[in-house]
């Protein structure tokens, strides 16, 4: 036998060939491609919601940029949705059989062009111009007599003043009026192009991804996600801090402040933000597969390729056969899913929850900016920072529990429902935490200082100034030393001002309240009166009930996900996501923020007027009247879902006690065929006497 050469040496042997490469080539392509894929879904998901919630936190800036009421942008935020119903089914249910990456790297795009369409009637509508008689934009003082109006000249670079009176046929349309129509179609356009993110992204990694690391993936997905709307809302901070014509416009001659009812960020800045951040997250899905191997079955990979190669390679009228087979079986999948009873009740508990929970994110930051009087800016910033990240903590831990303890669907629906729950009833705190009405004269008390609520504007007369020739129409406050805010520094009776810009000081106001004839009394500063020491301590109060609630209802998230998909058939995992986003968006995402709205709206104490005529923003809210509708809503709505998810809880215990019982039978079955078992049918010669029956059984069992 002769000895090995070096060159013999050199050469791989056959084990080197055929196990050591193929280890290497079996595992890292299946982990390093599912990693991508976790990573880059992450990202869509942080992109599209970043993108969502700076929406909601324009809301405010695009309501009086636009002068339209609370239902009407409310509308505009539903559009969101409306784009999503187009696609939404059809996705969901072809998607699931064709390259979900690249329809997922597709509908990133579309909401690339969707979110840059929303920010682009900012560029065609012009200055923008509010009420004010303070002259912003020139150099020396004025004096400016009020009460004498209409006298003050109305050639002021940043004012708009036009009586209600004269409004008539020379009026010009504002050409920017039906901007809001281009606002409405983009966000339509970024639905749709959401479409295939959650369904398809959801699906993927749950069809790839071991059954016991699918839950994990799921709560890091959405926690990775959940930093979206934290950077959404800061940005909404930000570009709410920014004056709208910020680099057209000197900031120096702006005479409002961001606390103003009449200030407008820069809405449209964050938009091209998020659709550049848009465009980077769609690139990655380009180059995914259209399938992995199992976690675990990582042998499979080569397979799988050469299966896709194959159904490539077919003729070309075979892909139009296979999707006139997929169209064909969708209704019937379609009512095999629906008359599930644990999901059908799930959904429709799912729906209330959903209603409570897009009112109350819409218009969260307009409560506190209403109810607390903050600005939209701080508003949008401590949703961010101290709300958001919580519940992304929770979303993460209450994932965490479920691969730790490896809860059961049941065990994971009470966890929800606890959870939830619990947080409903903090919420109810809510409604002892609030501020008064700020005392405006005409509005929310009288002229001599009495509580009054009024509708009406002709409450606004009174007798110090019905020698002043007011338009009913404007809305500039003047805050008085003696705490009350007037309406304007005509309304407040003012005959004489001093100084310039911000810093205007108007005197001689024949209403202003004194106790004393002290010279300079009767004088008022522009602005809103700031809310006393009792509302900061209520709104600490607000806020640290929110933290809470938050984090505590965000525990259950996960869980309660995971009910969706294991509580019906593998084949329909997708389908039943899309129609439960289907639902939400059809029966939640579109009506919520319109009759949230609506009712908003009922509660407005001051309409502001617009050019030619019409309703516009409204200025002032009835802040009690706000804060009994608003928490009644959303409490309501999220209490009536809790009997539908109980109902829930009771049949999964059903199913599964009755799938635990059906195991247990069979096992039992199979126990006594194999003690039945007779060791003579294996060793028919096995006579040996010395034996006892067990060790013939266990040999027997052996050598079968």
């Amino acid at each position: 036998m002769s000895e090995p050469t070096a060159e013999d040496n050199r050469k791989p042997t056959s084990q080197q060939n055929l196990c050591i490469p193929g280890k290497e080539a079996q595992k890292d392509p299946c982990w390093s491609s599912l990693k991508i894929f976790i990573v880059a879904l992450s990202f869509a998901y942080f992109s599209k919601t970043l993108c969502g919630t700076y929406m909601k936190s324009t809301i405010t800036q695009i309501e009086r940029r636009f002068d339209l009421s609370s239902s009407v942008v409310g509308l505009i935020d539903g559009s969101f949705e409306m784009g999503n119903l187009l696609f939404l089914a059809v996705v969901s249910h072809f998607g699931a059989r064709l390259h979900r990456p690249r329809l997922i790297g597709m509908g990133c795009f579309i909401m690339a062009i969707g979110s840059a369409v929303t920010g682009l009637p900012h560029f065609f509508m012009g200055r923008y111009k509010y009420d004010t008689v303070i002259q912003g934009s020139l150099n020396k003082t004025v004096s400016i007599s009020p009460c004498q109006y209409p006298m003050v000249s109305k050639d002021y670079s940043n004012a708009h003043i036009q009586p209600s009176n004269n409004i008539g046929t020379d009026c010009v349309k504002d050409p920017g009026s039906n901007m809001w129509i281009y606002v409405f179609l983009g966000n339509a356009l970024r639905g749709i192009g959401e479409t295939p993110v959650t369904p398809l992204g959801i699906s993927y990694i749950d069809d790839f991804a071991k059954a016991e690391n699918s839950a994990f993936y799921i709560s890091c997905l959405q926690t990775i996600m959940l930093l979206g709307p934290m950077f959404g809302f800061l940005l909404g901070s930000l570009c709410a801090k920014l004056y709208v014509d910020i680099g057209f416009v000197s900031v120096d001659s702006v005479t409002i402040t961001p606390q103003d009812a009449r200030w407008v960020g820069a809405w449209w800045l964050g938009f091209f933000v998020s659709s550049a951040i848009l465009v980077l997250a769609g690139v990655p899905f380009w180059f995914l597969p259209r399938s992995l191997p199992k976690q675990g079955e990582e042998g499979n990979e080569n397979s799988n390729v050469d299966q896709d190669k194959k159904e490539q390679s077919v003729l070309p009228n075979t892909h139009s056969v296979k999707l006139a087979d997929i169209a064909k079986g969708f209704l019937p999948s379609l009512k095999k899913l629906l008359c599930t009873p644990a999901y059908f009740l799930l959904l429709c508990g799912i729906v209330l929850k959903f209603n409570s929970f897009i009112g109350l994110l819409t218009f969260k930051a307009k409560y506190m900016e209403q109810q607390f009087g903050q600005s939209a800016s701080r508003a949008n910033f401590l949703i961010g920072v101290l709300i958001l990240p919580v519940v992304a903590v929770g979303i993460f831990l209450g994932g965490l529990l479920m691969k730790r303890y490896k809860l059961s669907v049941v065990a994971g629906a009470q966890l929800s429902f606890i959870t939830s729950f619990t947080a409903f009833l903090l919420l109810l705190l809510h409604f002892g935490t609030k501020c008064d009405n700020v005392p405006v004269a005409g509005l929310t008390v009288s002229y001599n200082g009495t509580p009054e609520i009024s509708h009406d504007e002709g409450s606004l007369m009174s007798q110090c100034n019905q020698d002043c020739s007011c338009s009913t129409s404007e809305w500039d406050p003047v805050c008085s030393d003696s705490g009350i805010t007037y309406v304007s520094p005509c309304w407040a009776g003012c005959t004489a001002s001093t100084g310039q810009g911000k810093n205007t000081v108007f005197h001689n106001c024949s209403c202003v309240l004194t106790p004393s004839p002290v010279e300079g009394s009767r004088s008022v500063s522009p602005g809103q009166c700031h809310r006393g020491p009792g509302c900061t301590r209520s709104f600490t109060s607000y806020m640290a009930v929110s933290v809470l609630s938050s984090f505590i209802n965000s525990l259950g998230t996960t869980p309660g996900y995971m009910i969706i998909i294991r509580c019906i058939t593998p084949e329909l995992k997708s389908l039943a996501l899309g129609i439960q986003t289907l639902v939400m968006r059809t029966l939640g995402g579109i009506p919520a923020p319109v009759y949230f709205g609506a009712l908003i709206d009922s509660t407005c104490l001051k309409w502001g007027i617009r050019s030619c005529g019409g309703r516009g923003a409204c200025r002032m809210y009835d802040s009690n009247m706000y804060r009994v509708i608003f928490l009644s809503l959303t409490t309501c709505l999220s209490g009536c879902s809790y009997f539908f998810i109980i109902a829930v809880i009771v049949l999964l215990r059903k199913q599964f006690r009755k799938e635990e019982i059906k195991a247990l039978q069979q096992t039992d079955s199979k126990q006594n065929e194999t003690e039945l078992q007779s060791p003579e049918m294996c060793h028919p010669d096995a006579s040996n006497t010395d034996t006892s029956p067990r060790e013939k059984t266990e040999s027997a069992n052996t050598e079968c």
